[in-house]
């Protein structure tokens, strides 16, 4: 991989501070899993539409045991928002670790963002559609998560950019069109399906490399 043309650092991805105290692995990872079974309850359902005694149902647990694992369905659904932002992040991270060109660089953005599409398509739709339930402090971090990510997509297409390498679009209109081109794979993306991220994530990169690259000659 050819070393970076031009593509600003960005700061690692920091993890939210979490409010619990250490626990244990055993603990860990029964909430880990309380997380993902209430997350395809939610896709399934919704949010808003499942209550606390389901979730205790789907998860095998009295309301007293769900509550020493998780303290509020609202901290459920940071958790499960977590859980897709932490994917991403550290994807993103490898990118700007592995370096390349910006083309080069915008195809592996996209395929380690189809990946954790891929790989969590419950989360994902929990993470899309019921944003707008989470409030104050939560609601704040998960904005400031989403905008670092945009932030990461725009600096590798500003860099295009500024290396003519892309043609002179606003990078932060082109990069929502990526993102929305990516995130809503996870309608027809499934695990086991006919296709794989890996499957979708070249033609995706060619496509959308092939309409702001620049043109011979320009």
């Amino acid at each position: 991989m050819r070393a970076s043309r031009g593509v600003p650092s960005v700061p690692m991805a920091q993890a939210p501070v979490s409010d619990e105290s250490p626990r244990s692995a055993k603990w860990t990872a029964r909430r880990e899993e309380i997380i993902d079974t209430s997350a395809r309850v939610f896709a399934r359902q919704g949010y808003h539409a499942t209550g606390i005694a389901e979730l205790c149902t789907v998860n095998g647990l009295g309301k007293g045991a769900f509550y020493h694992y998780i303290a509020s369905k609202e901290e459920l659904l940071a958790a499960i928002h977590d859980r897709v932002m932490d994917e991403v992040m550290v994807g993103a991270d490898r990118v700007g670790a592995a370096g390349g060109s910006p083309s080069e660089q915008l195809t592996m953005l996209g395929h380690e963002l189809l990946d954790v599409i891929h790989r969590y398509p419950d989360h994902v739709w929990v993470f899309l559609h019921e944003f707008p339930a989470l409030t104050g402090e939560r609601a704040e971090q998960f904005r400031v998560r989403r905008r670092e990510y945009e932030r990461r997509v725009e600096a590798v297409l500003q860099a295009g950019i500024d290396a003519g390498e892309f043609r002179a679009v606003d990078a932060r209109l082109t990069a929502f069109a990526w993102l929305g081109m990516h995130n809503y794979t996870y309608l027809w993306l499934k695990a086991g399906g006919r296709v794989s991220a890996r499957d979708v994530a070249k033609p995706f990169a060619d496509i959308f490399l092939h309409g702001i690259a620049t043109a011979p000659g320009e």
